[in-house]
C-alpha cells in the first residue's frame, strides 16, 4: 500500500481538485494540520475512547462468562483501566540482553503512531474533520499498514523464538488480508466517485436507505461484511488472533515487552479497532448522518456537529462491541484455515463486488437516471 500511495499522482489536498501529486498532498500543510489535530484528538478524545473500549471489553467478557468484571475502581469500574495504566507506568520495562535495543524501543512507537495517525482523515461532523484529503481512504490504508511493520520490528528485535514465530504469522496474515480489506473499501469509493471520506459521508444524508450499505446493492452490503472481517484479521483479533495465541506462542510478538511498552501495544490495538470501525461507519453506515428523514445534521451548526460526532462514535463503538462479542463466541482458526479463508473466499468475493459495482456505475446507474 505504501508504494502505491507514494507512486500515485492523483488528487489534491482539498476535495477532488486536481493537484501536483500525492507526495505533495501527503506532506502539504493540510495534512500536517490534520496530523496535528489528530494528536490533539488523541490526547483529548481518542485515548479516553480507547480506555473506555478496554473497560467495555472486560465488562462484556465478564457478562458472557457469568462473572462480574471490574466494578471497584470508580462507578461501575470505569476507572479500572486508568488505574491499571498507572500501575504499568510504575513497572520496569525490561529489555532482553540479546535484543536489538533501538528497534525494541522503536517498535511500540511505530505501532502507536500508525494507529493514531489514521484519525487525521476521520470526519466527526459536517464541519469537524481534521483534514479533507482527496485520497483520504488510501491514506488510511497506507498508514494502517505501517502497524504491521512495527509488529515485525518488535518480534525481530526481541531475539525470542516465540516472538519471532508470532511475527511471521503477522507478516503472512496482515499482508494477505490487506488485499480484500482494500478491495472491499474500493467498492463504496467506486460507487461514490471519490476517495474523500468526508465527501462519501456527506452523500449518505437523508434516510437510512441512502446509506452506503444499499449502494449498488448488494455489492456494498457484502463489501461491508468483508471489510469488517478483514479488519478483524488485520487487527489480530479473535478468531484471527494467531500472532498472539497464548496456548502456542506465550504472548506472540510482544512476549518480551513489559511495563509502559506493553501498554502502548494494548492501547494502539483498541485505538485501531475504533478508527477502522469509524471508517466503516463513514463508508457504509452514514457516518455523522442520523438516518432519520428530515434531520439534517449539516444544517444544525455546532449542535449538528456535536450530534454528528455522537453518531460516528456510537456507530463505531457498536462495531467495536461486535468485535468483542465475536472474541468470546468463535474459536481460534488454524493457520491454514486463515490463509484459505482469505485467498479462496474473501479475495474472489471482494473482486466480484468490485466488478458488480463497476457494472452498476457504468451500465445500471445511467439507465436509472443517475439514481441508486
Amino acid at each position: 500500500m505504501i508504494p502505491l500511495l507514494l507512486a500515485a499522482g492523483i488528487g489534491g489536498v482539498e476535495g477532488d481538485a486536481p493537484g501536483p501529486g500525492v507526495l505533495e498532498t501527503i506532506w502539504g500543510i493540510s495534512v500536517v494540520r490534520g496530523l496535528a489535530w489528530s494528536l490533539v484528538a488523541a490526547l483529548l478524545v481518542i485515548t479516553p475512547m480507547a480506555l473506555f473500549a478496554i473497560w467495555l471489553e472486560r465488562r462484556l467478557s465478564g457478562k458472557m462468562q457469568a462473572r462480574i468484571g471490574p466494578n471497584r475502581v470508580g462507578p461501575e469500574g470505569l476507572l479500572q483501566t486508568l488505574a491499571d495504566g498507572v500501575k504499568l507506568l510504575g513497572k520496569e520495562s525490561l529489555v532482553p540482553t540479546q535484543a536489538d535495543r533501538p528497534l525494541f524501543h522503536a517498535a511500540p512507537a511505530v505501532v502507536f503512531m500508525s494507529a493514531f495517525a489514521m484519525y487525521a482523515v476521520l470526519p466527526w461532523g459536517p464541519d469537524w474533520a481534521p483534514t479533507s484529503l482527496a485520497v483520504g481512504l488510501l491514506f488510511v490504508l497506507a498508514i494502517g499498514s505501517l502497524e504491521a511493520i512495527g509488529v515485525i520490528m518488535a518480534g525481530w528485535a526481541s531475539n525470542n523464538k516465540w516472538a519471532l514465530l508470532g511475527t511471521m504469522r503477522v507478516a503472512a496474515q496482515v499482508v494477505a488480508y490487506e488485499i480484500p480489506l482494500g478491495i472491499s473499501a474500493l467498492v463504496p469509493v467506486l460507487t461514490a466517485g471519490t476517495m474523500n471520506v468526508q465527501e462519501i459521508t456527506a452523500m449518505q444524508g437523508g434516510g437510512a436507505w441512502n446509506w452506503g450499505l444499499w449502494w449498488a446493492f448488494p455489492a456494498n452490503l457484502v463489501a461491508f461484511v468483508l471489510f469488517f472481517w478483514a479488519a478483524l484479521a488485520n487487527l489480530k483479533r479473535a478468531p484471527f488472533d494467531l500472532p498472539e495465541a497464548e496456548s502456542e506462542l506465550v504472548a506472540g510478538f510482544h512476549t518480551e515487552y513489559s511495563g509502559m511498552s506493553f501498554s502502548i501495544f494494548f492501547l494502539a490495538e483498541y485505538a485501531a479497532m475504533f478508527v477502522l470501525s469509524g471508517v466503516a461507519s463513514c463508508l457504509w453506515l452514514g457516518g455523522w448522518n442520523t438516518g432519520i428523514p428530515g434531520v439534517d445534521v449539516a444544517g444544525m451548526g455546532v449542535w449538528g456537529n456535536l450530534l454528528g460526532a455522537a453518531m460516528v462514535a456510537g456507530k463505531a463503538m457498536l462495531l467495536v462491541a461486535v468485535m468483542m462479542w465475536l472474541r468470546w463466541t468463535l474459536p481460534r482458526l488454524r493457520v491454514d484455515q486463515v490463509m484459505r479463508l482469505c485467498w479462496k473466499f474473501f479475495l474472489p468475493i471482494s473482486l466480484a463486488c468490485l466488478v458488480w459495482a463497476a457494472a452498476w456505475v457504468s451500465v445500471v446507474k445511467p439507465m436509472l437516471g443517475g439514481n441508486g
